[in-house]
C-alpha cells in the first residue's frame, strides 16, 4: 500500500494549458500507489467559483484576459470530461452572480439556467449571490435550478429562503460516497443588511465540523468536501487556511471569495494532524479546476492528481 503522505509530499507545480488538454505530472501513475489486491475507484472533482456572470468570454480589446472564459467552451470541457470519465462530481464555491450586464439585465436568472444545463451537481452562496436581494436570489434559484444550494452557517429561518438551503448533500457516485457541506463569509459588513435581510450568519469552524463529523461518522461518507466562500487566507479573519487547521473529518476544501488562482492545492494539517487539501481558480470561469481522486478498496487510503485546465 502507499504512503499516502509521501505521495502528497511529492505533488508538484501542474501546468494549467490552454482548450481540453492537460498536463500531467510526470512521476505519477495511480497504480502505483495501490496494494496489489487493491481496487482502485476513481472520483473526478470539477469546480468552479467566483464565475461572476461572466457568460460570454472576455472581450477582444487588448486586456490581459481578452478571449478568456465564457460558458460554451467551459460546458464543452465539461462534457469532453464526463465523456472520458466514469464518476464526475461538478461544484461552485459561490458568487455566481455580478461583473457583467447579463446580471444587471437579468437578476441572475442566466446564470442559473446555464448552471442547471451544464449539470452542476451543487453550489454554495457568495455573497454577491445577494446583490439582486434575497428575493432575487430566491426567483431565479427556485425557478431556474436543478441543484442543491449548501450552506450550513447562515440561518434563513425568517427570510425567504427558508427551506430552499441544505447544510450538506451526500452524492452516490458508484462505489463511493461523497458527502459536500458549505459555509459562508459574514454578510454583516460587506453586503447591506437590506439584500440578505434576517439571514442569520454562525462561525463556521463550528457549523463545518458538526455536519464534517455527521458526513463522515453518521453517514459513513468516504469522501468530505467542503464548499468555502470564506476566502483563501486573512491575517486577522476566518479563512479556508484557518477553517483547515481548525477542522476535522474534512478531506477537501473548494474555496472562493478572494480570487485566488492555484496551480495546486496547498496541503495543510488538520486539528488531529491529518492532511487536508485547499484549492482555488480565480475567478472568471477562466479555469476549470479538476482533481482526481483514486480510492483502495477499502476507501481508507486515497491519492491524488490535480488537473486544473485554462478555458481558453
Amino acid at each position: 500500500m502507499y504512503n499516502r503522505r509521501g505521495f502528497l509530499g511529492r505533488l508538484g507545480s501542474f501546468a494549467m494549458v490552454a482548450g481540453t488538454t492537460t498536463m500531467m505530472p510526470r512521476f505519477l501513475k495511480a497504480e502505483d500507489f495501490c496494494s496489489e489486491e487493491g481496487q482502485l475507484h476513481k472520483l473526478t472533482i470539477l469546480h468552479t467559483n467566483d464565475v461572476h456572470s461572466r457568460i460570454e468570454p472576455f472581450p477582444m480589446d487588448g486586456g490581459k484576459n481578452q478571449g478568456r472564459g465564457g460558458i460554451a467552451k467551459r460546458a464543452a470541457l465539461i462534457n469532453k470530461i464526463r465523456k472520458e470519465e466514469k464518476e464526475v462530481i461538478l461544484l461552485d464555491a459561490g458568487d455566481m452572480f455580478q461583473g457583467t450586464p447579463y446580471f444587471n439585465y437579468f437578476g441572475g436568472e442566466i446564470e442559473m439556467k446555464l448552471m442547471a444545463k451544464m449539470g452542476y451537481d451543487a453550489a454554495t452562496i457568495g455573497n454577491h449571490d445577494f446583490d439582486g436581494g434575497i428575493e432575487g436570489l430566491h426567483k431565479h434559484f427556485t425557478t431556474q435550478a436543478n441543484f442543491p444550494l449548501i450552506n450550513c452557517n447562515y440561518d434563513f429561518s425568517e427570510t425567504i429562503m427558508n427551506g430552499h438551503t441544505k447544510p450538506y448533500q451526500i452524492f452516490q457516485k458508484g462505489a463511493i460516497k461523497v458527502g459536500v457541506l458549505g459555509v459562508g463569509v459574514e454578510l454583516d459588513g460587506l453586503v447591506p443588511t437590506v439584500l440578505f435581510k434576517e439571514t442569520k450568519y454562525s462561525t463556521p469552524v463550528e457549523k463545518a465540523n458538526k455536519y464534517a463529523a455527521i458526513l463522515k461518522n453518521d453517514e459513513h461518507c468516504d469522501y468530505v468536501i467542503c464548499l468555502s466562500h470564506l476566502g483563501y487566507s486573512y491575517e486577522n479573519k476566518i479563512c479556508d487556511v484557518t477553517l483547515a487547521k481548525q477542522s476535522k473529518n474534512i478531506d477537501l476544501i473548494i474555496g472562493g471569495h478572494t480570487h485566488t488562482f492555484l496551480e495546486k492545492p496547498a496541503i495543510l494539517q488538520n486539528k488531529e494532524n491529518n492532511e487536508i487539501l485547499v484549492t482555488q481558480v480565480g475567478w472568471a470561469g477562466m479555469v476549470l479546476g479538476r482533481l482526481d481522486i483514486y480510492f483502495e478498496r477499502n476507501f481508507k487510503d486515497k491519492c491524488v492528481q490535480c488537473k486544473n485546465s485554462t478555458v481558453e
